[in-house]
Formats: structure tokens, sequence, C-alpha cells
């Protein structure tokens, strides 16, 4: 039997989206350190439903369930919202 795990794939998710988006041409302008990557995955994350998963099949099963094209536009939508709000005021020193 394989070792437990504690996953939220909806946060490795938006964790993904987060970088792909930063590197686009869409938000060259936007700081893209570590810190404001972390502060827009924890704004959107804390607007969107959590999934966690306790082994590798389920995670597996949720990422299909998930990556969906309503689920991805509603976790876009999030992370955009999040990207302008965290641009707006960031909050580091830069």
């Amino acid at each position: 039997m394989t070792k437990p795990i504690l996953v939220n794939v909806t946060e490795e998710i938006v964790q993904g989206l987060v970088r792909f988006l930063l590197q686009g041409p869409d938000y060259q302008t936007f700081c893209n350190c570590d810190y404001c990557q972390m502060t827009i995955c924890a704004d959107a994350l804390n607007h969107l439903p959590t999934y966690y998963v306790s082994s590798i099949d389920a995670r597996e099963n949720a990422y299909i369930t998930l990556k969906t094209p309503q689920q991805i536009e509603l976790i876009n939508k999030k992370i955009i919202i999040a990207i302008h709000t965290v641009g707006k005021k960031p909050n580091h020193n830069q």
C-alpha cells in the first residue's frame, strides 16, 4: 500500500497557472517575484473551492474533474482578479 498524501489539487493547479500567466505577454508589467506569486495564489485560492485528496489515484481523478473548461475558466477568472488586486498594491519592498 502506498503512503497516504494530503494534497489540495486546486492549489497545485492555481500555482501552475499563476506562474504561466505571469510569464505571458499580458502580465509583463506585473511583479512576478516569489512573494507576489504566493500572494496572488493565496488571494485566488481564498475565492475558490478546495479539492483535497489523500492518494495519488484520487489526485489524478481530481485533475480530470478540475480541468474541465468550466472549472479552468472559473480558476482563471479568480487568478486574473488576484493578479490585478496584488498588482495595484504589492505588499513588499521591490
